[in-house]
């Protein structure tokens, strides 16, 4: 059985040597002790201290496989986005030239840097062990935050945007960033999307200002505008069924999509009800549930399983899920379909 649960600082080697097989372009998710160090802090403060309204806190999750203790994957939220660093995106913007002359109208596309400093809410972070991408557990990893943002609501802002790991190949290579972001740094791709995560003002410094003309930029760059990794599309297929739409912003380094939703609207915290544990017995159920401790933020635990309900908001766990969720009787349960329901 494996559980979501909040990181801890006795956590830091499992996830560094988790991250040491990411791929380039998981910037949230850096092989880097000192980052992820700090990383791990900020969530355990937010967690210790739960905000009042949103506020830029970090709330970071691993998963974890019960057998045997191992973290097998992680994923994070971030209650909101920009604030004194910006979040920076180009936005896809259409202009539109006319010739009376030549009696020409030609659209033309364009690539505007942006940056929000009041921004939205923020899922990222999601990575899962090669081994491990079986059975229930991506689904469970990814939506688990669902499950969160309907419990702790006050928490989110009112839309959620992902940004989606753009098209890198195996040895770290983006034609994106060699057709447009090299030209503007005295840096590599790699060394550039580290820098993100310590310090965001280079950006500022040196990004242009004035519209990126997309005809200019080579084909094959062109090609990858909006497009996301390999890896990366079984994730982005599983939030467009939660509602997730491309909303013409694209990351600024290797031109990964940014979707987006509103949080009201997400299918999992719309389905997701608050119940009462009233019993602790064997169950059967003809579906999976996301099943969460719903007690409060520090105790948040999620996992995939089965379940009982009843007319009056009541549930029935089996005593394995209740100690995996470390849930007792009279204790607040979470409980969202894990899959959507199946069209009649």
């Amino acid at each position: 059985m494996n559980v979501l649960r909040p990181v801890r600082s006795g956590d830091l080697d499992a996830v560094f040597e988790l991250a040491a097989l990411t791929k380039a372009g998981l910037t949230t998710l850096p092989h880097d002790r000192e980052l992820l160090s700090q990383r791990i802090h900020e969530s355990e403060r937010s967690f210790e201290f739960p905000p009042d309204k949103p506020g830029g806190e970090l709330f970071f999750f691993v998963l974890e496989a019960l057998a045997t203790g191992r973290i097998i994957g992680t994923c994070s939220i971030v209650s909101k986005v920009g604030g004194f660093q910006p979040f920076w995106t180009y936005q896809i913007l259409s202009l539109t030239n006319r010739s009376k002359l030549l009696g020409v109208n030609k659209k033309i596309q364009v690539l505007q840097l942006k940056a929000d400093h009041n921004g939205p809410t923020e899922i990222g972070t999601l990575f899962l062990d090669p081994a491990e991408r079986q059975g229930h557990n991506g689904r469970l990893l990814s939506l688990s935050r669902f499950v969160f943002m309907a419990r702790h609501r006050h928490c989110c802002e009112d839309t959620v945007i992902a940004e989606m790991r753009g098209a890198i190949d195996d040895d770290g290579r983006t034609v994106f960033w060699e057709a447009l972001g090299k030209h503007f740094f005295a840096v590599d791709f790699a060394k550039a999307d580290l820098m993100v995560m310590k310090d965001k003002s280079f950006i500022q410094e040196l990004m242009p200002k004035h519209p990126i003309y997309i005809p200019l930029l080579p084909k094959e760059a062109q090609l990858v505008i909006g497009e996301v990794h390999p890896e990366t599309r079984p994730a982005r297929r599983l939030l467009e069924q939660e509602g997730f739409r491309f909303c013409d912003e694209i990351d600024i380094f290797e031109a990964g999509p940014v979707l987006n939703a509103r949080t009201d609207e997400i299918r999992t915290v719309k389905a997701c009800r608050t119940l009462t544990l009233a019993e602790v017995r064997p169950v059967t159920s003809s579906r999976l549930y996301i099943l969460a401790n719903g007690r409060d933020m520090k105790s948040f635990r999620a996992l995939a399983g089965e379940a009982e309900f009843s007319a009056a908001d009541q549930a029935a766990l089996s005593e394995e899920t209740c100690r995996a969720l470390d849930l007792h009787p009279g204790d607040p349960l979470l409980a969202a379909p894990l899959r959507r329901e199946p069209k009649r």
